[in-house]
């Protein structure tokens, strides 16, 4: 009956479950991708996308002639390949640590980090605000205890860099552990059990077994990553530092910025543009990267 409703081929049954998956990325990834046309027009919400005067790129000019450009592109830059990095190592560590405790608890452990992966940054802002308040925060209640003076974190915008990456990796560590536990427990079991009659140790077969097996699974997810490194995480940027002025040195990155011109200029091309520029920049990193591993190993690259 579906092959006559659905007349595919043999393949019917298999391209009617992958329909919904596509007209899913057509209708909300590829369709709107027509609006980019904004980004090189001075968008009027009267005239409509295709009526509004066309510009070229005086609208990428404002963000690159603006004073903070250079900064916010330094701290986007900075903080995704920090966030990349240090939840890569976390995670794998974490990985590997929960492949060696009893089974009986690694579900236990598994909630524990996967659970701050569901909680909005607005929630977390309320988290880190308990800890960084200046008047009754846990911190400065721990550094009075000690006979220490308290301090402005909201105020002081060199702690920021070091706070952000620990929210960053709180937040996401879970989800990465999880991926990677996945791949150590797609090893072939009978590799650790000829390490063992060899007498290798535990961490001459994490270093000669588990790392090599699991390097394609990790470039396949740097790849990835490195796609989105010049779009900053909007949600841990402005709700956790409170969108605070005085920190804007070592906290504000490009999404930021531009949902605060947006927000007070009300410039929607501007922001298109930005978002194009981001996207395509993505683009090329991810093709860049892609072609670094494959000129590496051809069996690692993604295509």
């Amino acid at each position: 009956m579906l092959k006559r409703l659905f007349p595919f081929g043999k393949t019917g049954e298999l391209n009617l479950l992958f329909l919904p998956g596509f007209l899913y990325f057509l209708i909300l990834a590829y369709v709107p991708m027509v609006g980019v046309i904004i980004a090189f027009k001075d968008y009027n919400l009267r005239l409509g996308i295709f009526g509004s005067e066309w510009v070229g790129f005086q609208n990428f000019k404002f963000f690159f002639a603006s004073e903070t450009a250079w900064r916010v592109t330094r701290n986007t830059l900075l903080y995704s390949t920090s966030y990349i990095a240090i939840s890569t190592v976390v995670a794998l560590a974490f990985a590997i640590m929960l492949n060696e405790l009893s089974r009986r608890w690694i579900k236990v452990h598994q909630t524990v980090l996967f659970l701050p992966y569901f909680l909005s940054w607005v929630l977390v802002s309320y988290i880190a605000n308990a800890f960084l308040d200046h008047q009754s925060g846990f911190l400065n209640g721990a550094l009075l205890a000690m006979g220490m003076e308290k301090i402005k974190w909201y105020f002081s915008p060199n702690y920021w860099p070091v706070i952000l990456n620990l929210a960053h990796l709180w937040k996401a560590v879970g989800f990465a552990t999880l991926m990677y536990y996945a791949g150590i427990m797609g090893i072939d079991q009978s590799y650790y059990e000829a390490a063992r009659i060899d007498g290798a140790g535990k961490l001459q077969m994490v270093r000669y077994i588990t790392i090599p097996l699991l390097t394609p699974l990790i470039t396949i997810l740097l790849i990835l990553s490195i796609g989105s490194m010049f779009r900053g995480d909007f949600g841990l940027h402005y709700f956790v530092t409170n969108n605070t002025g005085l920190i804007y040195s070592t906290t504000d990155v490009i999404d930021t910025y531009v949902f605060r011109a947006l927000r007070t200029i009300g410039d929607i091309s501007m922001s298109a543009a930005v978002g194009f520029f981001q996207s395509i920049v993505g683009l090329v990193l991810v093709l860049a990267s892609n072609l670094i591993v494959r000129k590496i190993n051809d069996e690692n690259s993604l295509w």
